[in-house]
C-alpha cells in the first residue's frame, strides 16, 4: 500500500476517533445538565396542592419487560424502586438506576419521586421532575418496567 493511502487512512481514523470522543462528551454534558428549560417550565402532571380526585393506591403491579408474570407489591411506608438490593421493588431492568424512584405516603396521599435517575421516571407518559401525587389507575414507568398502581 502506498504511503499516501496510509496517510489518508490514518487521518480518517483520527477524525473518526475525534468525532466519537466529541459525541461522548456531549452526551455526558446533556445528562449532567439535567432537563431542558422547556421541560422545567412545563406544568407538572398532578399538583401536590390540588385536592385528591382519585383513590389512593394500596398496591403496585410490576410488569417487567422480559415477559415475566406480573407481581404485586403492597404499599406501606416509603417504597424505593431500583436495582439495588436495598430496594423494596427490586428490578432487573438494565435501564433502571440503582435507586431509581420512590413511592411514599404523606397525610393519606401517595407521591412518586424520581431519585436522580439517568433515564427518568414517567407518570402516565409525563416525566416526573419533582414529587407528583399518584392515584389508583396511574402507571409509573421506570426504564422499560411499568408499575401499575391499584386500589
Amino acid at each position: 500500500m502506498s504511503p499516501f493511502a496510509l496517510s489518508v487512512l490514518k487521518y480518517a481514523l483520527l477524525a473518526l476517533l475525534y468525532f466519537f470522543v466529541l459525541r461522548a462528551v456531549r452526551s455526558v454534558a446533556i445528562d449532567v445538565a439535567g432537563p431542558r428549560r422547556e421541560e422545567r417550565a412545563r406544568p407538572r402532571s398532578g399538583s401536590t396542592a390540588a385536592p385528591s380526585k382519585g383513590k389512593p393506591p394500596t398496591q403496585v403491579l410490576v410488569h417487567e419487560p422480559e415477559g415475566r408474570r406480573p407481581r404485586s407489591v403492597r404499599l406501606s411506608g416509603s417504597v424505593e424502586i431500583g436495582r439495588a438490593e436495598t430496594c423494596a421493588i427490586r428490578l432487573s431492568d438494565t435501564y433502571v438506576s440503582q435507586v431509581h424512584a420512590r413511592l411514599y405516603g404523606q397525610d393519606g396521599t401517595w407521591f412518586v419521586q424520581d431519585m436522580g435517575s439517568t433515564n427518568g421516571t414517567f407518570l402516565n407518559d409525563r416525566r416526573v421532575a419533582s414529587p407528583v401525587e399518584v392515584h389508583a389507575g396511574d402507571v409509573v414507568r421506570v426504564g422499560k418496567t411499568l408499575l401499575e398502581l391499584r386500589r
